[in-house]
């Protein structure tokens, strides 16, 4: 109950549970559309769906001010690969944020002039740069992390194995694959905060995607991508330790 208590106290805790709420809305409204006599449950998820999003947006009022504190942590990474990317991506961020920031003003009232569709989609495109310089950044940890791995099982080996006889192509293919697999699995399973971050920015960006154009998802693919990327956000909220860590 106090681990609870701690995490709905933060402003992302409370976002990532708007999140998964506003995503399972989703999913299931998507699941239920197609069923007869579902209509008023249907309508019901999508009001709520709305009301949350709405909602969320004024938790993320103050996501400017920690994205440029994020750029400025991230300029001071020792890595040249990781400091490229996490950097790039917070500026994209910081724009990001900025575009949300209009579009709340917009949704209020408060400057109806604003152009809804122009502002979105320059806020998408700039969220879809992020998550693409993130997943870039998690790429190269697991690159690393596997290079790793090779050597760790390079210096237990204290001789190569020699090749079967009649070994073909095809056969040196498949086990090059089921190898290259199994140190992927292996690297990440060793390494829990790099596969949540991993696992989060692949679903997020299929939202960005689809608003752009470039690889259209329906609701229901959209809706799961989110409340799996919501989950592990929990996670990482809940659990600090889990969070992919800067060098």
């Amino acid at each position: 109950m106090d681990a609870f208590t701690r995490f709905t106290n933060q402003t992302q805790g409370r976002d990532r549970l708007f999140r998964a709420t506003q995503y399972t809305c989703m999913l299931l409204r998507y699941l239920l559309e197609p069923k007869a006599g579902k209509e008023n449950v249907v309508m019901k998820l999508k009001k709520l769906e709305s009301s949350v999003s709405t909602g969320r947006k004024w938790f993320r009022l103050g996501n400017v001010v920690h994205a440029i504190q994020a750029t400025q942590q991230s300029i001071h990474t020792t890595a040249l690969v990781p400091r490229l990317c996490l950097t790039l991506a917070n500026l994209n961020r910081v724009v990001y944020f900025i575009c949300d920031t209009i579009l709340w003003v917009r949704s209020v009232g408060l400057a109806s002039h604003i152009n809804k569709e122009k502002w979105r989609m320059w806020a998408a495109r700039h969220y879809c740069c992020s998550l693409l310089l993130s997943l870039a950044r998690d790429l190269y940890e697991i690159s690393l992390q596997m290079e790793q791995a090779t050597r760790d099982r390079a210096e237990r080996e204290k001789s190569p194995p020699q090749d079967p006889t009649g070994y073909s192509v095809a056969d040196e293919e498949t086990e090059w694959l089921q190898s290259f697999l199994l140190l992927l699995f292996r690297s990440l399973r060793k390494h829990p905060p790099l596969l949540l971050d991993t696992v989060k920015n692949f679903c997020d960006i299929l939202n960005p995607l689809d608003q752009l154009g470039i690889y259209k998802s329906n609701p229901g693919i959209i809706g799961l991508g989110g409340l799996v990327s919501s989950l592990a956000g929990i996670i990482i909220v809940a659990y600090p330790h889990m969070k992919l860590k800067t060098q």
